[in-house]
């Protein structure tokens, strides 16, 4: 799996590529990426990259020919990704998609964005919430990181990654670890008995029970069995 950014602050992206899991997986060779900087491909003396807007208005806008030429340096490619508060949410599927290309390239913006021709040279636009950034790299690394997990051979356990929150809809159920009592609270008896088919049970529930509370929206279109729906029905019975 391949990542290529185009950024006009590399210096944002490239710690990034030397922690954690990351830098494991890139060590290995199982990914590999790269930071291109937009500046590199500015007009003139000063490396110009953006102009003021066309009809006025506050801010500047990354001009065109500079996006679409530093765009043309990384490809070929499977996705050119533009990250911008216009683009439809990045969701787990998304990410589940994306994690089966070969080579992504992140376009991240700033100022006022980018020229809107630049739109015609991508594969899609990403979101990654309702709110507005400074720029597009925090969203190009969250695009990194929900995918590249999901790369055999990234995470230790290859099957842990089944149970997180929105696989199936659901927010995942809550993790416990020692020690077994903590200022009072206590972890659940059940998660301690070694019975794993009462244990899975619980989780379940926990997760149904998670996402009732905090994102109820999610059960509209969740993945969820007859056992499960009869839980739910339980809960909302309950209160």
């Amino acid at each position: 799996m391949r990542y290529t950014f185009i950024t006009l602050f590399p210096d944002l992206i490239r710690p990034w590529l030397e922690e954690s899991l990351i830098a494991k997986a890139l060590q290995r060779g199982l990914l590999s990426a790269e930071v291109v900087d937009l500046r590199a491909f500015g007009l003139g003396r000063h490396r110009s990259v953006d102009d003021t807007p066309y009809g006025g208005g506050a801010g500047m806008v990354i001009r065109a020919d500079v996006a679409v030429a530093a765009i043309e340096s990384a490809l070929p490619a499977d996705e050119v990704i533009l990250l911008s508060p216009a683009g439809r949410p990045f969701t787990q599927e998304v990410a589940e998609e994306l994690s089966r290309k070969e080579h992504l390239v992140l376009l991240c913006g700033r100022y006022e964005g980018f020229d809107a021709r630049v739109e015609a040279f991508v594969t899609r636009s990403l979101s990654i919430g309702d709110y507005v950034l400074m720029g597009g790299e925090v969203a190009a690394l969250a695009v990194l990181e929900a995918t590249a997990r999901l790369v055999p051979g990234v995470i230790g356990d290859p099957m842990s990654h089944r149970e997180d929150s929105f696989v199936r809809g659901l927010l995942d159920y809550p993790h416990y670890t020692r020690p077994p009592e903590f200022r009072g609270l206590k972890v659940p008896e059940v998660l301690l008995s070694g019975d794993h088919e009462a244990v899975a049970r619980f989780r379940r529930k926990e997760a149904l029970k998670r996402t009732l509370e905090l994102r109820p929206e999610l059960l509209l279109r969740a993945r969820i069995g007859a056992l499960e729906a009869g839980w739910l029905a339980e809960m909302d019975r309950e209160g």
